[in-house]
């Protein structure tokens, strides 16, 4: 035990002194609130002024639709009406759209009796903001023709199509109505499990490159005069370890310092991230747990390769379990309860970030906490036993490649 708290001291000091440790606990920060800052700002430019035309042979349908798009633009974009128009006036308004002076133009051919027939041209293929905007001004532009044709007084089809706000509330375990934002909702889950797979991987990597560079340096065969290679990697998983958790420790006591004044202007109100004691206390629950797994099986792996470009190869394949996770955060955020995101939750490998985001849609029964943990408990075991079998052979083992028959007869050894 001595000579664990050793390594694990040794592990700790000398990575949390390092350079590294103090770029990138501050600089992660700042990169992320100027990542949120390029993203709302990317998503307010998306939406930005327009100059477009709206051109058709129903001067009235053409009014119409810009009344449409007027009443619901915060970006006050120009629109301008050409009607009544012909075949050459749509090659112009092609060549001002390639020559810049217009967005784009939206050609409406509606003829009398018949539903129209809408056509929007532009330089960029992907303004689908745009697009959604135009099609939601035609549809509400020929209902309420549709309806004030039947002899419906125009106030009463105003009436009729004005839009109705759902206000989104949340039933509680408790049988309690609670005021819910789905966008907030979806955030603080993706913010929880976006950190955890980082964290998890990047000190995950850390155990493995000092493997490496210990084993290319040769300083093992010193430590191992005086430990054994069980206490020399479990003091280095928490070491390490420590280190993940110091840093994330820093990054919570500065949100919670500077964050809120930060962030609240740039959200402007639209998002309202609650974090409870509850994700307090799995948070970090979690955060062990996956480290612990994914830095076991990084070590297996580093004392198996000869090389840093060697164990890269290999990181990808270690890497699929958080893809899969980020693949299932649309299913899991909508359907918390369904039998793909129990399982996912229960999936030891998976089960970190889709806890999170669960957890941040829908608190699951504490059942499934207690199961998810007792699994990944008895799958860290497993993969410590692994690990540890390659990590004493492996790490004394020079210029020979392992193939998996030599893997299978180092897990042998006695």
């Amino acid at each position: 035990m001595r000579n664990l708290l050793l390594v694990a001291r040794r592990e700790y000091l000398e990575q949390i002194r390092g350079r590294a440790f103090r770029i990138t606990t501050v600089l992660v920060p700042v990169l992320f609130l100027v990542l949120i800052g390029i993203m709302i700002f990317a998503g307010r430019s998306a939406s930005g002024p327009k100059h477009l035309v709206i051109a058709s042979n129903d001067a009235a349908l053409a009014a119409e639709v810009r009344q449409q798009l007027a009443a619901g633009d915060q970006s006050k974009s120009r629109v301008d009406i050409q009607s009544p128009v012909n075949p050459q006036d749509r090659a112009m308004l092609v060549h001002r759209v390639r020559s810049k002076s217009i967005d784009g133009f939206l050609w409406i051919d509606a003829p009398a009796g018949q539903t129209p027939k809408a056509t929007y041209e532009s330089q960029s293929s992907g303004d689908f903001i745009t697009d959604a905007r135009l099609s939601a001004a035609l549809n509400h532009a020929v209902v309420r023709r549709r309806l004030a044709a039947t002899g419906i007084r125009v106030p009463d089809v105003d009436a009729l199509l004005k839009n109705v706000d759902i206000d989104t509330l949340q039933v509680n375990k408790k049988g309690a109505e609670v005021k819910s934002n789905a966008m907030s909702s979806f955030w603080k889950g993706y913010a929880m499990a976006f950190l955890l797979s980082m964290t998890t991987m990047i000190y995950g990597m850390n155990v493995a490159r000092s493997i490496i560079q210990e084993k290319t340096s040769r300083i093992f065969e010193v430590m191992l005069a005086t430990a054994k290679p069980s206490d020399l990697l479990a003091g280095k998983l928490i070491g390490v370890g420590a280190v993940g958790l110091t840093q994330i420790a820093i990054w919570v006591a500065a949100v919670g310092a500077i964050g809120t004044s930060i962030a609240a202007p740039l959200l402007s109100g639209q998002l309202n991230l609650h974090f409870g004691w509850v994700e307090g206390i799995l948070f970090p629950a979690y955060f062990v747990l996956g480290y612990l797994l994914y830095a076991s099986l990084f070590a297996g792996l580093a004392a198996s390769c000869e090389t840093e470009q060697e164990l890269q190869m290999y990181t990808p394949l270690a890497a699929l379990p958080i893809w899969l996770s980020f693949a299932l955060i649309v299913l899991v955020v909508n359907n918390p309860d369904s039998a793909l995101s129990i399982a996912a939750s229960l999936f030891p490998a998976t089960a970190p970030i889709i806890m999170m985001l669960r957890v941040g849609s829908q608190m699951p029964p504490w059942w499934q906490f207690a199961a998810s943990m007792a699994i990944m408990i008895l799958s860290i075991w497993g993969v410590l036993w692994v690990s540890s079998r390659l990590y004493r052979v492996g790490i004394l083992m020079y210029g020979k490649r392992a193939t998996l028959p030599e893997l299978v007869r180092w897990l042998r050894y006695s």
